[in-house]
């Protein structure tokens, strides 16, 4: 499958196009906001075709499918003007800044028969996965799930993360991975009471956190930040056990592991290096060329943000606030 990207954010430079290189696919075409950029990275990755313009190269008729590491404000528009070209989409997280434009880029693709997935890559690690499978089949009940991204951002609060306008925030830059855990493993909670900090006056918060509420006698809480040392963790406790990861989501390039205790027996797995972009590329295509839904698509996309939208109000309201 031949690829165009339009963004040259580190995302794209550091992770996607290399995890590409290890596949059977290609990146063909790099846009940038000025050419001269998308013909710097074009030069660094050997990619044939360099834009100074995102509609020029969603129009290059060679290409099958288009990744997008935007700004998050941004997702929802061009997801759906790349939609317009028929092509099939890998959208970094997440794919809106509100649960409704989760829902409706997704009614939006699916009209016109176009493959959309959120690129969630921890999601796609042998870990989670086997993760999955315990809390599933070995942990018994759920009855608590604890979930931390806290990501040390140094220097002044500038850039992308810090801009109200294109979706900034710590709640969507690495809380979205907090909130899809706990939804992934306990389910959407009925009730969200949030907290929200902005320590910087930029207008979004550069702190979150959040309990959550079950009405089947469960509790979670999700925490994000900006302004700490680097965290990120979950942790699962059942009524047969306790399952544990850290670093839970960033940690592509080295042994990762869980730890669990089922039935009083304390048990250590450890994982080998793998590339969660490599696999979910993988997982993606073969998604379009199956026609099958992507585990990550934007049905599971909009529950998360619901959850994202949930918080956001219960913090800006100081009041319990239910889940839609």
């Amino acid at each position: 499958m031949d690829f165009g990207v339009i963004g040259t954010a580190t995302i794209a430079q550091e992770r996607f196009i290399p995890a590409i290189a290890k596949t059977d696919h290609t990146v063909i075409a790099v846009a940038s906001r000025t050419e001269e950029k998308a013909q710097t990275v074009a030069a660094a990755y050997d990619i044939p075709d360099a834009y100074g313009d995102y509609d020029d190269l969603i129009q290059n008729a060679e290409i099958d499918a288009v990744y997008i590491p935007l700004p998050n404000s941004e997702h929802a528009h061009w997801i759906r003007k790349v939609a317009d070209q028929g092509l099939h989409i890998l959208c970094e997280k997440p794919l809106g800044v509100t649960a409704s434009e989760a829902r409706t880029v997704g009614e939006y693709c699916a009209d016109r028969d176009v493959t959309l997935m959120e690129a969630l890559m921890y999601r796609y690690t042998p870990r989670t996965e086997r993760a999955l499978e315990l809390v599933n089949e070995e942990l018994g009940e759920i009855r608590s799930v604890a979930a931390t991204f806290h990501s040390e951002l140094r220097g002044l609060p500038t850039g992308i993360r810090f801009d109200p306008d294109l979706g900034g925030g710590s709640m969507l830059d690495v809380g979205v991975y907090a909130v899809d855990a706990v939804r992934l493993f306990l389910g959407t909670p009925d009730r969200v009471s949030a907290t929200t900090l902005d320590m910087h006056d930029s207008g979004v918060d550069t702190q979150m956190t959040a309990v959550f509420k079950y009405d089947e006698n469960a509790t979670a809480t999700v925490s994000s930040s900006f302004d700490t040392a680097e965290s990120q963790y979950y942790h699962i406790i059942g009524t047969e056990g306790w399952l544990t990861a850290e670093p839970a989501f960033s940690s592509p390039d080295v042994n990762t592991s869980i730890n669990y205790d089922i039935d009083h027996r304390r048990i250590a797995e450890t994982f080998s290096p793998t590339d969660p972009y490599k696999r979910e590329i993988q997982h993606f295509v073969d998604c379009v060329e199956t026609g099958r839904s992507p585990r990550t698509d934007a049905t599971e996309a909009a529950k998360t943000l619901a959850i994202l939208d949930a918080i956001r109000e219960s913090a800006e309201t100081d009041t319990i606030v239910t889940v839609n």
